[in-house]
């Protein structure tokens, strides 16, 4: 095992062994520190022979897996009730997310999920809805989605949407296939997509994954689209500019009605990345801006959990201009009810569908929570909620920018607020030491690295649902660190973190030489 040598012993053994803690921590005989945990994998804590439920003997028969069926023990931890939730509560300790404090991970959103989007989720007309069910049967849900469209239309100021795509990157393969249609339609053949530097990296990924060839525009010193870089590269073989807006930096594109124009003039489309709609819901309305195709993160602008891979949801609202190109199923309202129209030869007349993009229309539970906050909110309620979360982000901006380097001067951000390395320079403290020293003081670092056109980025999304004692904790904690790193007090910086349940992991060794196989170690007891 070598991932876990600069970082707290992952053997029992070694654990006791004198000389393996450093010196200034207290040795345990347990491994353990306090009420933390040193928690082996269940497979280690498992006893042969024990069960925590009686279950009857089963009948073996070859009858139904012939030649397949199981000839060994097939491995399972056997543990007592007690043990397993034991185990599984220390997990739980282990783990960092927003219920247990800020998260200020720039770009991902990592805002406050009111509890009342949880219970109406798990109503059991919503919670325990199959999507095979008749749609006769599933009015109500098909109601709330199309409330939900209603709700997205009239926030974006576009005409339609499509709610199926799974998540954010789903939702961008959706607008550019939809864009990729509507040329076709028109009997060209564009290949070619403009993505300014500042998008998101999913953006070129997923342009190149729908056939088309990537052409990077450059940005400006201000951290902004070149706008005299963008018009040379405009043309009649491009197909769509992708922009970010507010863009990576955490600014917003000043020129985008500029842009918008000379992008249609061009005879392309406007693709804008939502995934920071939560910094303007409620107060600019994409569609007023020229924008043709945008996803929404549902999870990010309208508070639905997120992380870990989902489900997730990312539907896409598309102008008039693409909207006749939507996915299947479309779902209309007549005097019929509600009804998905999955087959073409029931399509209302100019539809002409690009295809579909799932199984089913979406993730039900994720369109609950996401109707839940905004009626909750109301209108004016998800533009306060933009509102806090730019006058966050500029708080916390305003308040370390004497200590801390922002690449782009004194003018005010987004919802995000971006730092440089810049003020570390000559301390021998890196970004990477300063964020893990972070984790040392309880939070979880901030977004590094990121965005790619910032030397050492350190991008900080606070969100609205912080109070403003919460961001005073947390700017003190990173004045401080700020402070010590200038004056070179290295201490705490080398090794961080070590107070966490791994210290710093030799990371180039995990990449380049990942253990990937487990073998169960012994672990040591009284008596046999």
């Amino acid at each position: 095992m070598t991932m876990n040598n600069q970082g707290r012993p992952s053997s029992i053994d070694k654990m006791v062994a004198p000389g393996t803690i450093e010196a200034n921590e207290l040795p345990t005989i347990s491994g353990d520190r306090g009420l933390d945990h040193e928690e082996p994998l269940i497979f280690e804590i498992g006893r042969d022979g024990m069960t925590g439920v009686d279950l009857p003997d089963v009948q073996l028969s070859d009858a139904r897996l012939g030649g397949q069926r199981r000839r060994g023990p097939i491995g399972l931890p056997g543990l007592s009730e007690p043990e397993v939730v034991r185990h599984y509560v220390r997990l739980s300790r282990q783990n960092y997310a927003i219920d247990a404090g800020l998260y200020p991970l720039g770009s991902c959103t990592m805002k406050h999920n009111p509890r009342l989007n949880e219970k109406m989720a798990r109503l059991p007309g919503f919670g325990d809805l199959h999507p095979l069910s008749p749609q006769s049967a599933t009015q109500g849900a098909l109601a709330l989605i199309s409330e939900l469209m209603t709700w997205l239309t009239t926030l974006t100021g576009m005409p339609a949407v499509a709610m199926s795509p799974k998540a954010g990157a789903h939702g961008e393969l959706c607008g550019l296939l939809a864009i990729r249609a509507a040329i076709a339609a028109r009997g060209e053949t564009r290949r070619r997509i403009l993505v300014p530097e500042s998008a998101h990296g999913t953006n070129p990924a997923t342009a190149a994954f729908a056939g088309f060839a990537i052409d990077e525009v450059k940005g400006t010193a201000d951290g902004r689209v070149d706008m005299v870089e963008l018009e040379g590269k405009l043309g009649p073989d491009v197909a769509a500019i992708m922009l970010t807006n507010p863009n990576t930096c955490g600014l917003f594109e000043r020129d985008i009605r500029h842009m918008a124009d000379a992008t249609h003039k061009a005879g392309a489309y406007f693709y804008c990345d939502g995934a920071n709609f939560n910094a303007i819901a409620g107060r600019v309305r994409p569609g007023d801006l020229g924008v043709d195709a945008m996803h929404i993160n549902l999870h990010k602008t309208f508070s639905t959990p997120h992380g870990g891979g989902g489900p997730g949801a990312g539907p896409v609202v598309l102008s008039a201009a693409l909207a006749p190109f939507a996915p299947l199923p479309l779902l209309v309202h007549d005097e019929r009810g509600f009804r998905l129209i999955e087959d073409r030869d029931d399509l209302p007349e100019g539809a002409r569908p690009f295809g579909r993009m799932s199984a089913f229309h979406g993730q039900m539970g994720m369109f609950v929570r996401a109707l839940a906050y905004m009626l909750s909110h109301g209108r004016d309620g998800v533009r306060q909620a933009s509102e806090d979360a730019v006058l966050s982000a500029n708080y916390i901006l305003a308040s370390l920018k004497d200590v801390m380097s922002a690449p782009f001067g004194d003018g005010p951000c987004m919802h995000e607020a971006l730092f440089d390395d810049s003020f570390l320079a000559g301390t021998g403290v890196t970004t990477l030491d300063f964020a893990k020293a972070m984790i040392d003081e309880g939070y979880h670092p901030m977004t590094m690295y990121f965005p790619l056109v910032v030397h050492g980025a350190m991008l900080i999304e606070p969100t609205e649902s912080e109070s403003k004692e919460s961001l005073d904790r947390f700017v003190h904690v990173l004045r401080e660190l700020a402070l010590e790193a200038k004056a070179k007090k290295t201490e705490r910086f080398a090794g961080a973190p070590r107070l966490a349940p791994r210290r710093r992991l030799d990371e180039t060794a995990a990449a380049r030489k990942p253990v990937l196989r487990w073998k169960k170690r012994e672990l040591p007891q009284a008596a046999e």
